[in-house]
């Protein structure tokens, strides 16, 4: 019986994935791409709450300086 021409490995790319999936450098590669999403969609989805918190921390730091250079 012959094989699908599409499901036979072939060249060099083909191995490279391979290489790339079994290694464990890949693995840590995937896990920190990951992670960097995860992290850049909870900052999407809380943006207008991190700028008002940010400027909040800002204004009362910059009330306490106007303060103590009185």
């Amino acid at each position: 019986m012959k094989r699908n021409a599409w499901l036979q490995p072939k060249g060099r790319l083909h191995d490279a994935l391979k290489r790339f999936a079994r290694s464990e450098e890949g693995l840590g590669t995937l896990e920190i791409i990951l992670i960097i999403a995860v992290v850049i969609i909870i900052a999407l989805i809380f943006k207008e709450w991190i700028i008002d918190l940010i400027n909040n921390l800002m204004g009362k730091a910059d009330d306490q300086a106007n303060k103590i250079f009185e």
